[in-house]
């Protein structure tokens, strides 16, 4: 599991810091975010067969105060890759991984507008549910963040991995909202553009790091070794926001960079780029 990806690790939504009357308007809130990602089967390149893919993550959060005051998020996370190879290098027919997450976001020294956000992410990748101590590791995340008006945020931080091939790596991003309709989320998990058609429909992009992760697999008789899958994507989609509690997403695009690469040379799939098709769902209680 060493270099577990911004993606997965900061996971995170980065909501804006709220006012003093929205927070108390509501102090708990729960959040179900779930998709089905589907990638056709692509040829692998330099060898003969292809790989076809289907992702899927369901994620619950609960947010709340501690003493009445403290904002903290919780959540649980369960990801699922399913894998159909013809290629000539063996690769386990699926992976599966599960995320716990806290973190709060505290005032900074007292700055006027400035934050400081920290979050613990113990988790398990494999190619099974029965997972074990050597696939356990617990990255962390430390991000400042300011607020210089309503419309912008900015934030910087690091990520920190023990005992990853990668221990620390640096955490960049903004929030831009112009005016109602248009919002720029440039943050690690899920950067996206958004322009909202009306209180119910809107349009998005997103791109960057679809995944980037290792899982420790078994592969012919031995046992845990470590398994990196890498793709980046960019794509387009609309949300539909049904009610004040439920919305959906669909949205198309484009795979690329895409690799499964068994560490210490022991076999890599390099996959040409296709597309993809994604179906997400959010329930806000």
């Amino acid at each position: 599991m060493r270099g577990l990806i911004l993606l997965i690790i900061l996971s995170s939504s980065f909501i804006l810091p709220v006012s003093a009357e929205e927070a108390a308007e509501k102090d708990t809130q729960h959040n179900v975010d779930a998709y089905v990602r589907y990638i056709p089967s692509r040829n692998a390149d330099a060898q003969p067969g292809g790989i076809e893919i289907i992702e899927s993550e369901g994620e619950y959060s609960y947010e709340f105060k501690a003493f009445a005051k403290l904002p903290v998020k919780v959540s649980l996370a369960n990801r699922y890759i399913s894998i159909e190879n013809s290629t000539q290098v063996e690769l386990p027919s699926h992976l599966t991984g599960l995320i716990a997450d806290i973190e709060t976001t505290l005032p900074f020294f007292g700055i006027e507008n400035t934050y400081l956000r920290i979050g613990v992410s113990p988790s398990f990748y494999g190619d099974d549910w029965n997972f074990t101590s050597s696939n356990f590791r617990i990255p962390s995340r430390y991000i400042g963040i300011y607020k210089p008006s309503e419309q912008l945020i900015l934030l910087a931080g690091i990520a920190v991995y023990p005992d990853f091939e990668n221990e620390a790596l640096p955490v960049l991003g903004l929030i831009y909202k112009p005016n109602e309709r248009l919002s720029f989320n440039l943050t690690p998990r899920r950067p996206n553009i958004s322009y909202a058609l009306n209180k119910k429909a809107t349009l998005f992009t997103e791109f960057g790091r679809a995944f980037n992760g290792e899982f420790e697999v078994d592969k012919d008789n031995l046992k845990n070794v470590i398994l990196k899958y890498k793709q980046t994507q960019i794509g387009a989609g609309l949300k539909y926001k049904f009610n004040e509690l439920f919305s959906g997403s669909f949205a198309v695009g484009g795979v690329f960079n895409r690799s499964l690469e068994y560490e210490n040379s022991l076999g890599k799939v390099s996959i040409k780029s296709g597309v993809y098709t994604e179906l997400r769902f959010l329930l806000e209680i």
